[in-house]
Protein backbone atom coordinates (compact mmCIF):
# COMPACT_ATOMS: atom_id res chain seq x y z
CA UNK A 1 0.00 0.00 0.00
CA UNK A 2 1.56 3.62 -1.10
CA UNK A 3 1.33 6.54 1.00
CA UNK A 4 0.97 10.17 0.14
CA UNK A 5 1.24 12.63 3.50
CA UNK A 6 -0.53 15.85 3.32
CA UNK A 7 1.61 17.12 6.47
CA UNK A 8 4.79 18.36 4.99
CA UNK A 9 3.15 21.63 3.67
CA UNK A 10 3.38 25.23 5.45
CA UNK A 11 0.22 25.21 7.80
CA UNK A 12 0.06 28.93 8.22
CA UNK A 13 0.70 29.45 4.31
CA UNK A 14 -2.68 30.21 1.92
CA UNK A 15 -3.46 29.00 -1.41
CA UNK A 16 -3.44 29.78 -4.79
CA UNK A 17 -6.86 31.02 -5.39
CA UNK A 18 -5.77 34.82 -5.68
CA UNK A 19 -3.58 37.48 -4.36
CA UNK A 20 -5.14 38.96 -1.08
CA UNK A 21 -7.82 41.51 -1.06
CA UNK A 22 -8.00 44.41 0.91
CA UNK A 23 -11.68 45.98 2.41
CA UNK A 24 -12.64 48.01 -0.46
CA UNK A 25 -12.14 45.06 -2.67
CA UNK A 26 -14.10 42.98 -0.65
CA UNK A 27 -17.11 45.25 -0.27
CA UNK A 28 -16.92 45.64 -4.34
CA UNK A 29 -17.33 41.70 -4.28
CA UNK A 30 -20.25 41.76 -2.14
CA UNK A 31 -21.88 44.64 -3.79
CA UNK A 32 -23.71 42.63 -6.53
CA UNK A 33 -25.03 40.09 -3.97
CA UNK A 34 -26.04 42.98 -1.68
CA UNK A 35 -28.31 44.15 -4.66
CA UNK A 36 -29.75 40.65 -5.18
CA UNK A 37 -30.81 39.48 -1.52
CA UNK A 38 -33.77 40.26 -0.52
CA UNK A 39 -34.37 42.25 2.97
CA UNK A 40 -33.77 39.83 6.66
CA UNK A 41 -36.99 38.22 7.49
CA UNK A 42 -39.03 40.04 10.11
CA UNK A 43 -38.30 39.63 13.80
CA UNK A 44 -34.12 39.24 13.49
CA UNK A 45 -34.97 35.64 12.04
CA UNK A 46 -32.05 33.75 10.53
CA UNK A 47 -32.24 33.67 6.62
CA UNK A 48 -32.60 30.04 5.26
CA UNK A 49 -30.24 29.17 3.01
CA UNK A 50 -30.96 25.78 0.90
CA UNK A 51 -28.20 23.68 -0.68
CA UNK A 52 -29.62 21.36 -3.49
CA UNK A 53 -28.92 18.63 -4.18
CA UNK A 54 -30.29 15.42 -6.45
CA UNK A 55 -30.16 11.73 -5.43
CA UNK A 56 -28.23 10.15 -8.66
CA UNK A 57 -25.70 12.41 -8.88
CA UNK A 58 -24.59 16.12 -7.52
CA UNK A 59 -20.73 17.47 -8.10
CA UNK A 60 -18.71 16.77 -5.29
CA UNK A 61 -17.45 20.17 -4.14
CA UNK A 62 -19.87 22.23 -5.80
CA UNK A 63 -22.18 21.06 -2.79
CA UNK A 64 -19.83 20.14 0.06
CA UNK A 65 -17.81 23.61 0.00
CA UNK A 66 -20.86 25.98 -0.11
CA UNK A 67 -22.76 24.64 2.13
CA UNK A 68 -19.74 23.48 4.66
CA UNK A 69 -18.77 27.15 4.09
CA UNK A 70 -21.52 28.58 5.14
CA UNK A 71 -22.32 26.56 8.06
CA UNK A 72 -19.03 27.19 9.23
CA UNK A 73 -19.82 31.22 8.89
CA UNK A 74 -23.58 30.75 10.86
CA UNK A 75 -24.87 33.49 8.53
CA UNK A 76 -28.31 31.55 8.64
CA UNK A 77 -29.98 28.09 8.78
CA UNK A 78 -28.55 26.12 6.20
CA UNK A 79 -29.88 23.01 5.17
CA UNK A 80 -29.13 20.31 2.46
CA UNK A 81 -32.14 19.71 0.65
CA UNK A 82 -33.09 16.78 -2.22
CA UNK A 83 -36.13 15.15 -4.01
CA UNK A 84 -35.76 11.77 -1.28
CA UNK A 85 -34.22 12.55 1.93
CA UNK A 86 -31.31 9.82 2.16
CA UNK A 87 -28.13 9.20 0.14
CA UNK A 88 -26.53 11.17 -2.60
CA UNK A 89 -24.26 10.14 -4.52
CA UNK A 90 -21.56 12.88 -5.06
CA UNK A 91 -19.66 13.41 -8.79
CA UNK A 92 -16.69 11.85 -8.90
CA UNK A 93 -16.47 10.57 -5.74
CA UNK A 94 -18.15 10.40 -2.24
CA UNK A 95 -21.48 9.58 -1.04
CA UNK A 96 -23.25 11.55 1.58
CA UNK A 97 -27.26 11.66 3.75
CA UNK A 98 -29.18 14.23 2.85
CA UNK A 99 -31.90 14.92 6.02
CA UNK A 100 -34.31 16.68 4.46
CA UNK A 101 -36.26 15.84 1.33
CA UNK A 102 -38.00 19.06 -0.84
CA UNK A 103 -41.48 18.06 0.76
CA UNK A 104 -40.01 18.21 3.90
CA UNK A 105 -38.46 21.42 3.72
CA UNK A 106 -41.65 23.18 2.33
CA UNK A 107 -43.53 21.68 5.22
CA UNK A 108 -40.95 23.33 7.82
CA UNK A 109 -40.19 26.62 5.64
CA UNK A 110 -43.55 27.35 3.46
CA UNK A 111 -42.11 30.57 3.02
CA UNK A 112 -39.71 29.24 0.24
CA UNK A 113 -35.75 30.04 1.07
CA UNK A 114 -33.88 33.04 0.77
CA UNK A 115 -31.18 31.45 -0.87
CA UNK A 116 -30.78 28.11 -3.41
CA UNK A 117 -27.79 27.04 -3.63
CA UNK A 118 -27.19 25.00 -7.00
CA UNK A 119 -24.35 22.36 -7.74
CA UNK A 120 -23.41 20.45 -10.83
CA UNK A 121 -26.00 17.73 -11.65
CA UNK A 122 -25.97 14.27 -13.09
CA UNK A 123 -29.34 15.26 -14.47
CA UNK A 124 -29.91 18.59 -15.57
CA UNK A 125 -33.64 19.01 -16.18
CA UNK A 126 -35.19 16.21 -13.09
CA UNK A 127 -38.39 17.12 -13.21
CA UNK A 128 -38.51 17.18 -9.48
CA UNK A 129 -35.47 19.40 -9.56
CA UNK A 130 -36.96 22.36 -11.48
CA UNK A 131 -40.40 22.27 -10.19
CA UNK A 132 -38.94 22.74 -6.85
CA UNK A 133 -36.40 25.94 -7.99
CA UNK A 134 -38.66 27.32 -10.08
CA UNK A 135 -41.30 27.33 -7.13
CA UNK A 136 -38.52 28.99 -4.67
CA UNK A 137 -37.61 31.17 -7.29
CA UNK A 138 -41.43 32.54 -7.32
CA UNK A 139 -40.91 33.10 -4.23
CA UNK A 140 -38.22 35.26 -3.98
CA UNK A 141 -35.29 33.37 -3.51
CA UNK A 142 -31.90 34.42 -4.79
CA UNK A 143 -30.80 31.33 -7.03
CA UNK A 144 -26.92 30.56 -6.62
CA UNK A 145 -25.91 28.42 -9.97
CA UNK A 146 -22.20 27.03 -8.87
CA UNK A 147 -20.24 25.56 -11.86
CA UNK A 148 -22.74 23.70 -13.99
CA UNK A 149 -25.60 24.19 -12.06
CA UNK A 150 -26.16 27.03 -14.49
CA UNK A 151 -27.48 24.56 -17.08
CA UNK A 152 -30.07 23.47 -14.75
CA UNK A 153 -30.65 26.98 -13.67
CA UNK A 154 -31.20 27.64 -17.73
CA UNK A 155 -33.87 24.82 -18.16
CA UNK A 156 -35.78 26.57 -15.09
CA UNK A 157 -36.04 28.95 -17.16
CA UNK A 158 -33.57 31.46 -14.88
CA UNK A 159 -30.96 32.43 -17.32
CA UNK A 160 -33.35 33.99 -19.93
CA UNK A 161 -32.23 37.71 -20.30
CA UNK A 162 -29.54 37.05 -17.43
CA UNK A 163 -25.65 37.96 -17.49
CA UNK A 164 -23.82 34.41 -16.34
CA UNK A 165 -20.61 33.16 -15.76
CA UNK A 166 -20.77 29.32 -16.59
CA UNK A 167 -18.09 26.66 -16.69
CA UNK A 168 -16.20 26.98 -19.28
CA UNK A 169 -16.96 24.25 -21.21
CA UNK A 170 -20.72 25.03 -20.76
CA UNK A 171 -20.85 28.71 -22.22
CA UNK A 172 -21.29 27.40 -25.90
CA UNK A 173 -23.85 25.46 -24.65
CA UNK A 174 -25.93 27.86 -22.42
CA UNK A 175 -25.68 30.72 -25.32
CA UNK A 176 -27.10 28.56 -27.89
CA UNK A 177 -30.37 27.34 -25.40
CA UNK A 178 -30.64 30.72 -24.00
CA UNK A 179 -30.32 33.68 -26.98
CA UNK A 180 -31.07 36.02 -24.80
CA UNK A 181 -28.24 35.94 -22.29
CA UNK A 182 -25.26 37.11 -22.07
CA UNK A 183 -22.10 35.52 -21.23
CA UNK A 184 -20.17 37.93 -18.94
CA UNK A 185 -15.75 37.10 -19.26
CA UNK A 186 -13.37 37.53 -16.60
CA UNK A 187 -15.55 37.28 -13.81
CA UNK A 188 -15.03 34.24 -10.92
CA UNK A 189 -18.76 35.06 -10.35
CA UNK A 190 -22.31 36.99 -11.40
CA UNK A 191 -25.06 38.44 -10.06
CA UNK A 192 -27.70 39.97 -12.38
CA UNK A 193 -31.27 40.36 -10.35
CA UNK A 194 -31.83 37.52 -7.89
CA UNK A 195 -29.60 35.01 -10.10
CA UNK A 196 -25.87 33.77 -9.63
CA UNK A 197 -23.56 31.95 -11.62
CA UNK A 198 -20.01 31.38 -11.48
CA UNK A 199 -17.30 29.70 -12.81
CA UNK A 200 -15.89 26.33 -12.66
CA UNK A 201 -15.72 24.04 -9.51
CA UNK A 202 -13.45 26.21 -7.78
CA UNK A 203 -15.84 29.28 -7.79
CA UNK A 204 -17.46 27.10 -4.86
CA UNK A 205 -14.97 28.58 -2.68
CA UNK A 206 -14.98 32.65 -3.69
CA UNK A 207 -18.82 32.69 -4.03
CA UNK A 208 -19.48 31.04 -0.92
CA UNK A 209 -17.22 33.41 0.91
CA UNK A 210 -19.00 36.46 -1.44
CA UNK A 211 -22.53 35.23 0.12
CA UNK A 212 -21.08 35.21 3.98
CA UNK A 213 -19.76 38.73 3.45
CA UNK A 214 -23.05 39.96 2.15
CA UNK A 215 -24.99 38.15 5.06
CA UNK A 216 -22.74 38.94 7.66
CA UNK A 217 -20.02 41.22 6.85
CA UNK A 218 -16.35 41.93 5.73
CA UNK A 219 -15.00 41.01 8.99
CA UNK A 220 -16.97 37.25 9.56
CA UNK A 221 -16.08 36.95 5.85
CA UNK A 222 -12.14 37.59 6.17
CA UNK A 223 -12.04 35.64 9.07
CA UNK A 224 -13.87 32.46 7.65
CA UNK A 225 -11.61 33.15 4.47
CA UNK A 226 -8.01 33.24 7.07
CA UNK A 227 -9.69 29.69 8.46
CA UNK A 228 -10.00 28.15 4.91
CA UNK A 229 -6.53 29.91 3.85
CA UNK A 230 -8.10 32.04 1.30
CA UNK A 231 -6.45 35.30 0.76
CA UNK A 232 -8.99 36.50 -1.37
CA UNK A 233 -12.96 35.65 -2.74
CA UNK A 234 -13.14 38.66 -5.49
CA UNK A 235 -14.23 37.88 -8.45
CA UNK A 236 -12.02 38.77 -10.94
CA UNK A 237 -11.12 35.38 -13.36
CA UNK A 238 -8.56 34.92 -16.32
CA UNK A 239 -11.61 32.97 -18.38
CA UNK A 240 -9.44 32.98 -21.60
CA UNK A 241 -6.83 30.58 -19.74
CA UNK A 242 -9.23 27.84 -19.96
CA UNK A 243 -10.80 25.51 -22.57
CA UNK A 244 -10.07 21.75 -24.33
CA UNK A 245 -6.96 21.68 -26.03
CA UNK A 246 -5.14 18.86 -28.09
CA UNK A 247 -2.72 18.23 -25.31
CA UNK A 248 -5.70 17.70 -23.19
CA UNK A 249 -7.66 15.87 -25.48
CA UNK A 250 -3.91 13.68 -25.22
CA UNK A 251 -3.78 13.17 -22.09
CA UNK A 252 -7.74 12.29 -21.37
CA UNK A 253 -7.03 9.63 -24.21
CA UNK A 254 -4.08 8.03 -22.87
CA UNK A 255 -5.06 8.03 -19.11
CA UNK A 256 -8.05 6.21 -20.59
CA UNK A 257 -6.54 3.65 -22.63
CA UNK A 258 -4.20 2.83 -19.64
CA UNK A 259 -6.59 0.87 -17.43
CA UNK A 260 -4.66 -1.28 -16.08
CA UNK A 261 -2.52 1.43 -14.37
CA UNK A 262 -5.58 2.98 -12.72
CA UNK A 263 -5.78 2.92 -9.23
CA UNK A 264 -7.82 3.90 -5.99
CA UNK A 265 -6.70 6.25 -3.53
CA UNK A 266 -8.36 5.57 -0.03
CA UNK A 267 -8.59 8.68 1.87
CA UNK A 268 -9.03 8.00 5.80
CA UNK A 269 -11.74 10.00 7.33
CA UNK A 270 -13.44 10.32 11.31
CA UNK A 271 -16.07 11.82 12.48
CA UNK A 272 -15.50 15.95 12.33
CA UNK A 273 -13.02 15.83 9.20
CA UNK A 274 -13.42 18.60 7.24
CA UNK A 275 -16.12 18.75 4.35
CA UNK A 276 -13.65 21.53 2.27
CA UNK A 277 -10.58 19.78 2.75
CA UNK A 278 -12.38 16.38 1.86
CA UNK A 279 -14.13 17.34 -1.21
CA UNK A 280 -10.87 19.34 -2.83
CA UNK A 281 -8.63 16.27 -2.75
CA UNK A 282 -11.29 13.53 -3.83
CA UNK A 283 -12.19 15.63 -6.22
CA UNK A 284 -9.21 16.12 -7.72
CA UNK A 285 -7.90 12.69 -7.38
CA UNK A 286 -10.75 11.59 -9.12
CA UNK A 287 -10.40 13.63 -12.30
CA UNK A 288 -7.49 12.38 -13.55
CA UNK A 289 -8.58 9.35 -15.06
CA UNK A 290 -6.29 7.19 -14.08
CA UNK A 291 -7.19 6.98 -10.13
CA UNK A 292 -10.19 7.03 -8.27
CA UNK A 293 -10.84 8.60 -4.69
CA UNK A 294 -12.91 6.81 -1.62
CA UNK A 295 -13.43 7.88 1.79
CA UNK A 296 -12.70 4.81 3.80
CA UNK A 297 -12.93 4.31 7.79
CA UNK A 298 -12.74 0.53 9.98
CA UNK A 299 -15.67 1.31 11.32
CA UNK A 300 -19.37 0.16 10.71
CA UNK A 301 -21.24 2.88 11.56
CA UNK A 302 -21.57 6.63 9.10
CA UNK A 303 -19.01 9.43 9.46
CA UNK A 304 -20.13 12.70 10.47
CA UNK A 305 -18.26 15.48 8.57
CA UNK A 306 -17.90 18.70 9.98
CA UNK A 307 -20.79 20.17 8.83
CA UNK A 308 -22.77 17.90 10.72
CA UNK A 309 -23.38 15.98 7.02
CA UNK A 310 -23.06 12.13 7.65
CA UNK A 311 -20.57 10.23 4.72
CA UNK A 312 -20.86 6.84 3.64
CA UNK A 313 -17.74 5.91 3.91
CA UNK A 314 -16.27 2.34 2.58
CA UNK A 315 -13.96 0.07 3.79
CA UNK A 316 -9.96 0.71 3.58
CA UNK A 317 -8.79 -1.35 0.45
CA UNK A 318 -4.69 -2.82 1.08
CA UNK A 319 -4.06 -2.29 -2.33
CA UNK A 320 -5.19 1.38 -2.50
CA UNK A 321 -2.76 4.61 -2.50
CA UNK A 322 -3.44 6.47 1.06
CA UNK A 323 -3.88 9.84 0.90
CA UNK A 324 -3.79 11.30 4.31
CA UNK A 325 -5.48 14.78 5.13
CA UNK A 326 -3.49 16.60 7.74
CA UNK A 327 -6.19 18.43 9.79
CA UNK A 328 -3.86 21.09 10.56
CA UNK A 329 -3.45 22.14 6.95
CA UNK A 330 -5.68 25.27 6.10
CA UNK A 331 -8.56 23.53 3.58
CA UNK A 332 -8.20 25.34 0.70
CA UNK A 333 -4.70 24.78 0.13
CA UNK A 334 -5.67 20.50 -0.02
CA UNK A 335 -6.05 21.69 -3.74
CA UNK A 336 -2.93 23.23 -4.16
CA UNK A 337 -0.82 20.23 -2.45
CA UNK A 338 -3.24 17.22 -4.51
CA UNK A 339 -2.32 18.90 -7.76
CA UNK A 340 1.36 19.25 -7.05
CA UNK A 341 1.15 15.45 -5.90
CA UNK A 342 -0.88 14.63 -9.24
CA UNK A 343 1.93 16.24 -10.80
CA UNK A 344 4.72 14.11 -9.26
CA UNK A 345 2.54 10.70 -9.47
CA UNK A 346 1.32 11.08 -12.91
CA UNK A 347 2.87 13.75 -14.42
CA UNK A 348 2.25 17.80 -15.19
CA UNK A 349 -0.33 17.23 -18.26
CA UNK A 350 -2.15 15.22 -15.94
CA UNK A 351 -2.32 17.83 -13.01
CA UNK A 352 -3.12 20.58 -15.26
CA UNK A 353 -6.19 18.62 -17.16
CA UNK A 354 -7.42 18.10 -13.49
CA UNK A 355 -6.57 22.08 -12.64
CA UNK A 356 -8.62 22.41 -16.24
CA UNK A 357 -11.54 20.50 -15.57
CA UNK A 358 -11.77 22.85 -12.02
CA UNK A 359 -11.36 26.01 -13.68
CA UNK A 360 -8.39 26.51 -11.46
CA UNK A 361 -5.14 28.62 -11.95
CA UNK A 362 -2.32 25.95 -12.20
CA UNK A 363 -0.86 26.70 -9.05
CA UNK A 364 2.29 28.35 -8.58
CA UNK A 365 2.85 27.08 -4.95
CA UNK A 366 1.85 29.44 -2.15
CA UNK A 367 1.34 26.61 0.16
CA UNK A 368 4.38 25.27 0.90
CA UNK A 369 6.43 22.36 -0.88
CA UNK A 370 4.72 18.76 -1.66
CA UNK A 371 6.87 15.59 0.05
CA UNK A 372 7.60 13.29 -2.85
CA UNK A 373 4.98 11.05 -4.12
CA UNK A 374 5.70 7.49 -3.69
Amino acid sequence: MGLIAMAAWTVGATSGFAQPMDAHQGAQAAAPFALALRPPPAGGTAPVIAVLALNEGTETTDFLVPHAVLQLAQVGVVEAVAPRAGAVTLMPALQVEVPRSFAAFDSVYPQGADIVVVPALHTEDDPAVLAWLQAQAAKGAVVVGICSGARVLGRAGLLEGRRFAGHWYDRSTLLRRHPGAVHVPGQRYVADGPVVTTTGVSASLPVSLALVETLAGAERARAVATALGMPSWGSAHRSERFGLSLAHVGTLSINTVLFWRHERIDIPVMDGVDDVALALAADAWSRTYRSRAEAVTALASPVHLRSGLLLRAAPPDASAITVLLDSGMHPACVLDHSLQMIGQRYGAATRQWVATQLEYEDPVVRCGTAGPSP
